[in-house]
């Protein structure tokens, strides 16, 4: 669509209600209850959606005998007006906020490990200069914070573009890898070995993240390329407190960074095995979206991560030096 075409769409077809009617076809696949929800009849529902489909030219949904289902063209729609709604809910709520005297908010998604250091020490430095500034968290994997994100929900995230199809809308600034480690607790019959292999681990009950992470396909390839069976004991969790919990009162076998884990490994209640399977995850880093203006509590979040994240590279170079030079 040319730029003259789509400005004549934006100014003289499109309207909020048929952002908020798209939407809520999105959620319930049928006109009728979508008019519901978007408090129209079912006549002014299908009205507007004729509206949208004459405008364009294209068939955004297709008419089922129970419902509706979007097209590629309508899923497209979906996402953009559940975005475009968003923003216009948050500038909203962020007038409302000014208005009263508060300072904004802010609403970061993380995946697990650097919400352990990193984002606890941000958000510590952004809330030392912004008291009032409302700071909303959501611990997640990549895939799903990344969906958030693009629909407006979330601000930036700490986490990986897994989607080719979503990095062209998305700006990336490396933080770190995540190399990981194989984690039981002090005194695992493992640890009493000489050697451990794969052989060995594929027989141990391990606590597996959830299946499509990239962590868990790569622990699938890894049995299958040596010729085994994938272990047969699993349990799967993500919440850190479980894992821990789980990992000191039983022989279960975990792969993750030691960070994650380094207070209960100076106390000597979990161990690391000697066994480097070479496991790494991809870079993760700040993700926000391309030609969005971020707020001012968002903007003063993102520069302290950034200020927090090249100090860490800066002692992990002197620590690497020092270890060079010893």
């Amino acid at each position: 669509m040319s730029s003259l075409a789509s400005e004549r769409f934006l100014r003289s077809h499109l309207k909020t209600r048929h952002m908020v009617l798209l939407v809520e076809l999105g959620r319930h696949h049928s006109i009728l209850e979508a008019a519901k929800a978007a408090n129209l009849t079912q006549s002014a529902a299908s009205k507007l959606l004729s509206e949208l489909e004459y405008a364009l030219g294209l068939k955004l949904f297709e008419r089922l005998p129970r419902g509706v289902l979007p097209t590629a063209y309508g899923e497209v729609l979906i996402r953009r007006a559940g975005a475009a709604l968003a923003e216009m809910d948050a500038g909203y709520q962020e007038i409302m906020q000014l208005r009263s005297g508060l300072a904004g908010q802010v609403s970061i998604g993380s995946v697990l490990t650097p919400s352990t250091k990193l984002l606890p020490a941000a958000i510590k430095l952004l809330k030392a200069s912004h008291q009032k500034l409302h700071v909303a968290i959501t611990i997640e994997t990549s895939m799903l914070l990344i969906e958030r994100l693009r629909a407006g929900e979330l601000d930036l995230v700490i986490g990986r573009i897994l989607d080719a199809d979503s990095s062209g809308e998305l700006s990336f600034e490396p933080l770190t890898d995540e190399p990981h480690d194989l984690i039981v607790r002090s005194g695992h019959p493992l640890l009493a070995r000489e050697h451990v292999d794969l052989s060995d681990l594929a027989e141990a009950c391990w606590i597996l993240p959830a299946r499509g992470s990239i962590l868990r396909d790569r622990l699938t390839a890894l049995f299958l390329s040596h010729g085994l069976d994938q272990p047969t004991e699993t349990v799967e969790a993500v919440s850190l407190p479980m894992i821990t919990n789980l990992l000191l009162d039983s022989d279960m076998v975990v792969a993750l960074p030691e960070e994650l884990v380094r207070t209960y490994l100076d106390a000597g209640l979990l161990a690391v095995l000697p066994c480097d399977l070479g496991l790494k995850m991809d870079m993760y880093g700040i993700i926000t979206r391309k030609h969005h203006q971020l707020s001012p509590g968002a903007l003063a979040l993102l520069h302290i991560l950034r200020q927090l994240a090249g100090q860490a590279v800066e002692q992990d170079n002197r620590a690497l030096s020092n270890r060079r030079l010893s």
